[in-house]
C-alpha cells in the first residue's frame, strides 16, 4: 500500500470516519449509499485517479451493507481504460442485487461499519484495534 499521503479514502462509513479521518484523508459522504459511493469512486477513477482498494472487497454482498470504503490516488493521473474498466464492472455487479428494502437495526449496522473499517484497516495495514480504541461506546 502507498504511503497514507498518497491516497483518498472515499467512504459512507461514520465508523471509518472517526478512527481513521485523523491519519488519512477522507472524503465522507454519510448520506449516500453502496452505490452512490461506488459512482463517486467512478467519477474519480474518470478522471485520472487509480484505485488502491478493489471497490468489491469482501464478502459482503453488495446491498447487503450500506457501507463501503474505497482507497483510491490522492493525485489524478493519466486516465486509465483498465481502471475504468474495474469500477464500472463493480457498479454493473452491484446493480444485479436487488435493493435492500427491510430497515437495519442500529446493532446491524455497526455490525456492518465494523466489517468495513476492518477491511479496509487490513489493506492499508492500519491498527484496527488502536483506531476503534478512540471510540467512545463502542459496542
Amino acid at each position: 500500500m502507498k504511503n497514507a499521503r498518497d491516497f483518498l479514502i472515499v467512504t459512507n462509513n461514520p465508523l471509518l470516519a472517526q478512527c481513521m479521518g485523523d491519519c488519512y484523508e477522507l472524503s465522507f459522504f454519510p448520506d449516500c449509499s453502496y452505490r452512490e459511493i461506488l459512482v463517486k469512486v467512478r467519477d474519480l477513477v474518470y478522471v485520472g485517479h487509480t484505485l488502491y482498494t478493489h471497490p468489491l472487497s469482501g464478502s459482503v454482498k453488495p446491498n447487503e451493507t450500506p457501507y463501503k470504503s474505497i482507497a483510491v490516488s490522492k493525485v489524478p493521473h493519466a486516465f486509465s481504460a483498465e481502471q475504468a474498466g474495474i469500477i464500472a464492472e463493480c457498479i454493473l455487479a452491484a446493480d444485479k442485487f436487488p435493493p435492500r428494502t427491510r430497515a437495519l437495526s442500529e446493532a446491524v449496522k455497526r455490525d456492518f461499519q465494523l466489517i468495513d473499517y476492518t477491511l479496509l484497516a487490513g489493506a492499508l495495514e492500519f491498527d484496527a484495534a488502536a483506531g476503534l480504541s478512540k471510540i467512545k461506546n463502542h459496542e
